[in-house]
């Protein structure tokens, strides 16, 4: 035990001998260990704060699983009971030792330790990030292809296209989906008190209850940023700092209603708002690809997103040429059957090994 008439104590030798006594006292308290206690405390004019920190920051507890807290409680006196055995090490050295040991406790028990071994302003940030774990994780995806639909916890629902995958984080605050690759649309249940954000590329969204669609393919050359779409409500779309940046004050920053949709490239610059096409936000949540003035070679690509599509271009010229349409990618056959309809192009051989050539 800490030497209780030491003169002077620093504020860490006070908190340390404050959880000393905190550990003790929880062990039981007999007549002779609180007449100690009392002297301990009428020691120094620090020690009725430091040991008053410590119950507070106990108390916080109250909310963490049961077995948590009772599992790190556990461990604080047996590492306490093992300095008192051994003598050996002071009192600050047996605290740095179960703070390094706290890692094997359970992630709830940890944080717990976090609080406990924090005092002051310290201990706020600790439960704060208790605050901010997530309730509920999960990644989803698609395949080349395929579509799935997603509920989460919290009622909203998630339609993915091909070729898709987002990660699914709620945290108590707050909601958060991040789309790496692919295409969803999102019906997001209204809870003002945690917003819905989508993290796409150098975009976020930000809604509260609506039903909008998120584009990002970086693997799609041309359209390799990032495009959203709303169908009911209002969201708030933002670039966002690459990782290891800073935000800065000129970053964009619009709001669309229902109807509207918004660009961004790779970097996150916006091109202007503009209306949804008439196909809608999410044309391929009913088996449709619309094409709207796009490069050949660009189309070429979104349908090789749901499967192979046997055509190649190897003529820079013919990759350029651009086409607007609406198709089936399940129906590949009235594709091919278009393309010399709609451009000067010629298809020479046969499926799954067709070049698209000009037409003279």
């Amino acid at each position: 035990m800490t030497d209780l008439h030491r003169a002077a104590p620093s504020p860490s030798d006070l908190d340390a001998e404050a959880l000393e006594w905190f550990v003790r006292l929880n062990r039981g308290r007999g007549a002779e260990q609180n007449a100690e206690f009392q002297a301990w405390l009428a020691g120094h004019a620090g020690r009725q704060a430091a040991f008053a920190r410590w119950q507070a920051d106990w108390q916080r507890l109250d909310g963490l699983p049961a077995a948590g807290v009772q599992q790190l409680r556990r461990q604080l006196a047996a590492d306490q009971a093992k300095a008192d055995r051994t003598r050996a090490a002071p009192a600050s050295a047996t605290r740095r030792a179960w703070l390094q040991g706290w890692s094997a406790l359970v992630p709830q028990a940890a944080v717990a330790a976090a609080v406990l071994l924090t005092a002051g302003g310290g201990s706020y940030l600790a439960w704060d990030h208790w605050q901010q774990q997530p309730v509920f994780v999960q990644n989803f995806s698609t395949e080349r292809g395929q579509q799935l639909d997603v509920q989460l916890p919290d009622g909203s629902r998630l339609r993915l296209d091909t070729a898709t995958r987002v990660e699914v984080a709620l945290y108590r605050q707050r909601r958060e989906v991040r789309l790496p690759e692919g295409q969803a649309l999102f019906q997001v249940q209204g809870d003002a008190t945690r917003p819905f954000d989508v993290l796409a590329g150098a975009v976020k969204v930000t809604v509260v209850g609506t039903r909008f669609s998120v584009r990002h393919t970086a693997n799609v050359p041309g359209d390799d940023g990032v495009r959203v779409a709303v169908e009911e409500g209002r969201v708030r779309v933002a670039t966002v700092p690459a990782a290891g940046q800073c935000a800065h004050p000129g970053a964009a920053v619009v709001t669309l209603a229902a109807g509207q949709q918004v660009a961004a490239d790779a970097a996150g610059h916006m091109a202007p708002v503009g209306p949804v096409a008439a196909a809608g936000a999410a044309p391929w949540r009913d088996g449709r690809i619309t094409l709207d003035d796009v490069p050949l070679a660009q189309a070429l690509a979104e349908f090789e997103r749901y499967g192979p599509t046997g055509l190649v271009v190897r003529d820079a010229a013919v990759g350029a040429l651009r086409m607007t349409g609406t198709f089936d990618p399940r129906r590949l056959d009235n594709f091919r059957q278009a393309l010399p309809k709609v451009l000067p192009v010629r298809l020479q051989g046969e499926a799954p090994h067709t070049e698209i050539l000009a037409a003279h």
